[in-house]
């Protein structure tokens, strides 16, 4: 099957974190198995040329244009890419959009439309009622359009799919199919004493991923642990120079190490090393950061209104907290505990490996393919979520050409 996944934007620092993480992720596994799959994307911050693969994944990016830059991510296009959306989506058997309100998503998802192709969308938490103006506008110009008349919707959470309809209330949005996010199953690490403990934060440096409560978590940890280290790793998107002056004023800055954006190995390095995990953000649909780290069997801490907070509780693989400092100290404190952190990380990495591996997503996600890319599709899609939709391709064309993107 010939596949393409279209996502906002990939740099060299991964600063557009986990959609793209997703989408490569997919489109290995989906080779894996021998489908035909790409990721088309906007490229950002490459000193040379835009590379042609990553991590062992064809893509095909265009240079980003920051048209809007007040709207920052959602503001960047290239005119490139919108000249190629419509060929390329006549050349795919499945079109799977990564979708945003943005300005290269949704004129993907919409030339899928026009061209007839199958559409698959995964919106990963992103499109969800709003009072902003100019998001309700982007809605009545085409978000609201293509989740009614997609093939399939894929939800992480039942919230999400509940969200993403409401988009389009009072008219029914396309079938939704629950797919969690995957990621590949590891040894589980083993920490052996000599370190001081290392409580690490992995996500953008930014205020909706909440850092300042990370740190504002330390001097109630470094009271009873004063050798632990907390580490920071993640591109700066806005709240860096705050987060560090926080730790200055608190007293703490020396007990904070910030390692900057990280290339995959270094990542799972890190993960690792951690005695935990935190993860403050109060809204995070379904976090690739903490699934890595419990693959690994190290425990997280993450706030109860997050897409994951249930699994962990459910297993203890870690601590589901309110999210402000206090509990995100006490939490930490308590996996620094022999004991309960050797509890942890064995549920955290069984956990996984029973129900978060990429093989169990790839095979579901290609069984979605298969109905939408056949006759009659779009009804069949819709066993496993809630949810109709006018999208139907059962007069879509049966084979095309994927030449133009999809060679290797």
């Amino acid at each position: 099957m010939k596949v393409a996944h279209v996502v906002t934007l990939h740099t060299p620092t991964h600063a557009f974190g986990g959609p793209t993480r997703v989408a490569l992720n997919l489109c290995r596994g989906l080779r894996a198995r021998g489908d035909r799959a790409v990721v088309v994307a906007l490229g950002d911050g490459f000193d040379g040329p835009l590379p042609r693969a990553v991590e062992g994944v064809p893509v095909r990016l265009f240079q980003a244009r920051h048209v809007l830059p007040r709207f920052e991510v959602s503001g960047i296009t290239s005119g490139p890419l919108l000249a190629r959306a419509l060929a390329y989506a006549r050349s795919a058997d499945v079109v799977h959009v990564h979708l945003m309100r943005d300005l290269v998503t949704l004129p993907f998802a919409l030339a899928a439309l026009a061209a007839g192709t199958p559409l698959v969308l995964q919106t990963h938490g992103m499109v969800d009622p709003t009072e902003k103006r100019v998001a309700r506008l982007v809605d009545r110009l085409g978000v609201r359009r293509v989740l009614r008349r997609a093939d399939a919707v894929l939800h992480l959470t039942e919230q999400e799919r509940l969200d993403t309809a409401a988009v389009v209330a009072p008219h029914p949005m396309a079938p939704a199919v629950r797919l969690v996010n995957g990621v590949a199953a590891q040894e589980r690490r083993r920490l052996d004493g000599t370190e001081p403990p290392r409580v690490l934060y992995l996500a953008r440096v930014q205020a909706g991923k909440r850092p300042e409560e990370f740190v504002r978590a330390m001097p109630a940890v470094l009271e009873r642990e004063p050798a632990a280290r907390f580490v920071m790793a993640g591109p700066d998107t806005g709240a860096l120079a705050g987060t560090l002056a926080l730790a200055e004023r608190l007293g703490v800055r020396g007990s904070l190490d910030y390692l900057g954006a990280l290339e995959a190995p270094a990542v799972m390095d890190q993960l690792r090393r951690a005695s935990a995990l935190v993860v403050p953000s109060l809204k995070d649909a379904f976090s690739m950061a903490v699934l890595e780290a419990m693959s690994v069997g190290t425990p997280v801490v993450v706030t109860r209104t997050t897409g994951l907070a249930p699994d962990v509780a459910r297993a203890g693989a870690g601590r589901v907290v309110a999210g402000e400092a206090a509990d995100v100290a006490r939490a930490v404190l308590e996996l620094l505990d022999p004991a309960a952190g050797e509890a942890a990380s064995r549920a955290a990495w069984e956990l996984v490996r029973e129900r978060f591996t990429i093989d169990a997503v790839v095979e579901r996600l290609r069984e979605v393919y298969s109905r939408v890319a056949s006759p009659g599709g779009a009804s069949a899609g819709a066993g496993s979520g809630s949810g109709s939709g006018s999208g139907s391709v059962a007069s879509r064309a049966s084979s095309r050409a994927f030449r133009p993107i999809c060679q290797r």
